[in-house]
């Protein structure tokens, strides 16, 4: 979601600030890694998982550029009677009564699913290609804390997922993982919970497939949680001084999915404001790392899920801001920046897309120091997939 922020802070409830020494992000460079009618090259290393006796070759990671740069592993594998839309329909009918598993009867950890706002991503399986996450689902709202989902419709009965539990970085519109583990398993008690597992194997694992730990948090975002939640993720309980480690065993679940719920039609929709008020590395046409800004505005996020009475869903996301930026770390007069995010995803019997698109301007343009970087990721499964990222500065 939006990811202009890298300086960050978190205290739950609480104030954030900003550290001065965190790195810069990387300065999104022009590149165009694909025509539109092409598939991007086959991400590395590709890996043989096994499920309910079929096997299948797949990238064991997730990321938004189709490359084989990943961002986040896949932690959970579906197979059977696994298109995503039944998926979805499943963890919709639960509650949020998850004691019988081991997780308290209080936030987060009590919370229902929804549908979710969150960047569109993508994942490889040969043979059917690049797959975008159409369906997305949150359990627990945009902030301060929740569980993500994302589906892959991998073809075959098979789907592939990511998980993860992350939290609102305050002022801000950007999420920070804190754990890989702790949402595979609350979406495996999910799946169980819902009677669809195969009662004569429901649940196994693949060998090892991604790196354990995988990520880290910030110790400037890690030192400002509260003890529980250190605890809930397994992490030290000690402030750190270096960045802490997600952990990650490196293993997949494999839910085998034998019952399905049918999708219910209907319209659900999400609309809500968040200001941003943060000091944040100046996030493209920067003088160097320590060009930091104070970014202040309001930031609408709006969201349309719909399932047709044929079963076919599809959705679409828009954020707008208009933002004042104040250079902090020279001097200088406030100036505009505005944001424009949009996205699309369609899932029928017959195909699946999901599209992004982000332009964040520095006004006016033409200016020194100022400038626009644009993004653009389009995956129609088994068809084209295209990824795009350019910055222009002024000056």
């Amino acid at each position: 979601m939006i990811r202009p922020a890298a300086c960050l802070v978190l205290l739950v409830g609480a104030l954030s600030a900003c550290d001065p020494t965190a790195p810069m992000p990387t300065q999104a460079a022009s590149r165009h890694l694909t025509r539109a009618d092409q598939q991007p090259a086959a991400p590395a290393p590709l890996v043989t998982v096994t499920a309910a006796g079929a096997q299948r070759v797949l990238w064991p990671y997730l990321n938004s550029d189709l490359t084989s740069t990943p961002e986040d592993p896949v932690s959970l594998i579906f197979r059977g009677r696994v298109d995503p839309r039944a998926l979805r329909a499943a963890l919709l009918g639960l509650n949020g009564d998850r004691t019988a598993f081991g997780f308290p009867d209080q936030a987060p950890f009590n919370c229902t699913w929804t549908d979710a706002i969150g960047d569109v991503q993508a994942g490889y399986v040969q043979g059917t290609g690049w797959v975008g996450s159409a369906i997305q689902m949150a359990c627990g709202a945009f902030g301060p804390i929740r569980f993500h989902l994302r589906l892959f419709a991998a073809g075959d009965g098979w789907t592939v997922a990511g998980a993860h539990f992350e939290v609102l970085i305050p002022g801000t519109t950007t999420h920070q993982v804190l754990s890989w583990e702790l949402a595979e398993q609350l979406v495996t008690a999910d799946f169980v919970r819902t009677g669809l597992l195969d009662p004569a194997d429901p649940v196994g694992g693949t060998d090892q497939i991604t790196a354990a730990p995988f990520r880290t948090i910030p110790a400037v975002i890690y030192n400002g949680l509260p003890a529980e939640l250190r605890a809930a993720i397994g992490g030290p309980a000690a402030d750190q001084t270096a960045d802490v480690p997600i952990l990650n065993d490196g293993h997949a679940t494999v839910l085998n999915v034998a019952g399905a719920v049918p999708a219910q039609p209907g319209i659900a929709r999400q609309d809500f404001t968040i200001q941003f008020d943060q000091v944040i590395p100046k996030p493209f046409c920067a003088t160097g790392p320590a060009d930091f800004v104070l970014v202040q505005g309001p930031v609408r996020l709006r969201a349309e899920f719909i399932t047709d009475a044929s079963g076919g869903f599809r959705s679409e996301f828009h954020a707008n801001a208009l933002l004042q930026v104040t250079p902090v770390s020279s001097v200088g007069a406030p100036y505009t920046a505005t944001v424009a995010q949009a996205q699309a995803a369609t899932l029928t019997d017959g195909r699946t897309e999901a599209s992004e698109r982000l332009v964040e301007q520095l006004l006016p343009i033409d200016v020194s120091g100022h400038g626009r970087l644009s993004t653009i990721l389009d995956v129609v499964t088994g068809g084209s997939a295209t990824a795009q990222a350019g910055t222009r500065c002024g000056g």
